[in-house]
């Protein structure tokens, strides 16, 4: 197991990994890469019908009652840790 984080903590680094995506290119003009190379384009479509309505719809299918029973247990987990 790692001792230090392996996330980038350069600011320089991040800030220009934010204008990189802001311009649409990288830094000297080529292209970023494709997010999405590689992956099958019909189930990325997939992915995103599902994802999309899949909260909405199990809170829908929820009781009031078990939903209460739902977020008391997260705010039990979230404020005593174990």
């Amino acid at each position: 197991m790692p001792t230090r984080s392996s996330k980038d903590h350069d600011f320089t680094r991040s800030a220009l990994r934010a204008v990189e995506q802001a311009i649409g290119e990288q830094w000297d003009g080529s292209p970023l890469p494709d997010p999405h190379a590689g992956k099958n384009p019909a189930a990325v479509a997939l992915g995103k019908l599902g994802g999309a309505k899949g909260g909405a719809a199990r809170a829908a299918a929820l009781s009031p009652a078990r939903r209460k029973a739902i977020a008391k247990k997260a705010a039990r987990a979230r404020w005593n840790p174990a």
